[in-house]
């Protein structure tokens, strides 16, 4: 009897015209979204090559350790999964080689958004009369007077409704991967296909969610026009209010500085302060080495001072040694103004990462949420692989100060009265910066939260739709 039913509901559905209408439009949008992203992460990928050359070519005429640190600045370039899905990772190099002012006004369309908007909608707008309609019908009253449980009823219409709904889903999806699977620039490997196979589950658990809340709301109506009003308004309230509201909730209850007054902090310590503490410590410095080395009160022009220490051993040493001096002051005062830096910098981390994991938690209260956090952390495009990118890019501005400390040493040493700062040097065997994603078992872990209370709440309102159904007045 159940096997009957449920290709009862098929059919209705598969007959119905928004079945037509949800079909069409996801063999349009989710086709057009999967070609517009394609081309806009090979574009991406096209820029990004172009910029590292140009790096390559001013690092070999113009490098210099006074400016070459931010010229070299860490990137990466767009990632196999942004042709399906933005993710934050879409932004990380934004501002490198996007010329394109458009999708920030009038932001692209990924797979997340088709799923969150479009197929949650199409859930709702499937089930919001499967039962109440059926009632003002008079359908429902006649089923029940056979010999079948109302638990069987929902049942089947769970089933038959979301494989009425995966139908469109799928046959879409497929092209995409097809245009996709066709674009071998894009480089997707195993890896991609199986993620995109968790993320499938993902998005049925995530329409299953908002297909039975349209069940337990035609339960809990009389007529199906104020359950159509009920689910609209629910939908709202699940889409659009718990995940926008959840930032600044979160902001109220776990206030964190503004990045501006930090920035300009740290400004502060950094340059003004620093060169103040520098001087300071310089002035201490070559008073001690003059008292140690009257020879150096001599006021000498740079000629005549380079002349003097190619000729006069005594003065060379006084100056190598006011020299090395000099520059442990101004570490010294570096070092200090670093480990105030630090502390502010390790303060902010702090409170901003307490924020962000209430603003989560907060969040995933919506199902939106949920699903968002499983798609673009399998995707590698969240929260995690965001964390991973910066944890890298700190691990290399390390190992390129630390280069940098070792070649200025060197040089210093071939030549103390140069100013190496602002001179040209050859950096070919510099650190440089690779970016590496997440592998898979690592992703499928981050997401395995997000997806087993996506499971809940379906299973919450699965619980829900049952209960009240079973109380239902037919008549």
């Amino acid at each position: 009897m159940m096997k009957t039913l449920i290709k009862k509901e098929i059919l209705n559905h598969l007959l119905s015209f928004r079945f037509l209408v949800t079909l069409v439009l996801l063999l349009i949008v989710v086709p057009a979204t999967v070609v517009v992203l394609s081309n806009d992460t090979l574009r991406g990928r096209e820029e990004y090559s172009r910029r590292q050359g140009e790096i390559e070519r001013y690092m070999e005429k113009y490098a210099h350790f006074n400016r070459v640190h931010n010229i070299v600045a860490p990137s990466s370039a767009p990632l196999p999964f942004h042709a399906l899905i933005r993710g934050i990772s879409a932004e990380i190099n934004q501002e490198e080689f996007d010329n394109d002012p458009l999708p920030q006004v009038f932001p692209l369309t990924d797979f997340t958004w088709i799923i969150n908007v479009l197929m949650s909608l199409a859930a709702l707008i499937f089930s919001y009369d499967s039962l109440c309609g059926e009632r003002e019908e008079g359908t429902l009253k006649l089923l029940l007077s056979h010999s079948v449980s109302r638990a069987s009823v929902v049942f089947s219409k769970l089933v038959g409704g979301l494989i009425a709904l995966a139908v469109p889903l799928t046959a879409s999806l497929l092209l995409g991967a097809l245009w996709i699977a066709l674009t071998a620039k894009l480089g997707w490997t195993i890896r991609e296909w199986l993620a995109l196979g968790v993320i499938l589950v993902a998005s049925l658990l995530y329409i299953l969610f908002f297909y039975t809340l349209g069940l337990f709301l035609s339960c809990r109506h009389e007529s199906s026009s104020s359950s159509i009003l009920t689910a609209l308004f629910v939908w709202v309230f699940f889409i659009l209010v718990v995940p926008a509201l959840s930032p600044y909730v979160a902001s109220f209850l776990s206030p964190t500085p503004s990045r501006i007054k930090l920035d300009r902090e740290l400004f502060r310590i950094y340059d003004t302060e620093r060169d103040e503490l520098g001087v300071k410590l310089t002035k201490e410095v070559r008073k001690k080495m003059q008292e140690q080395y009257p020879i150096l009160l001599q006021r000498l022009s740079p000629e005549e001072e380079k002349r003097r220490i190619a000729s006069d051993p005594e003065y060379s040493q006084a100056y190598k040694r006011l020299t090395e001096e000099t520059a442990k002051a101004w570490a010294e005062a570096n070092r200090i103004q670093g480990a105030k830096a630090e502390k502010l910098e390790k303060e902010q981390e702090r409170k901003e990462k307490a924020q962000t994991k209430l603003s989560v938690a907060l969040s995933l209260f919506s199902p939106l949420s949920a699903f968002t956090y499983v798609a673009t952390e399998l995707s590698s495009t969240g929260i995690n692989n965001d964390d991973r990118f910066v944890f890298l890019r700190e691990k290399w501005h390390e190992e390129f100060e630390a280069y940098r400390d070792k070649r200025m040493a060197l040089l210093r040493a071939q030549d103390p009265q140069k100013d190496w700062w602002n001179t040209p040097v050859k950096m070919d065997d510099r650190p440089r910066f690779v970016f590496r994603e997440l592998s898979l078992r690592e992703r499928v872990k981050n997401a395995a939260l997000p997806l087993f209370l996506l499971f809940l709440l379906d299973l919450v309102v699965m619980v829900a739709a049952v209960r009240s159904f079973l109380g239902y007045d037919v008549r």
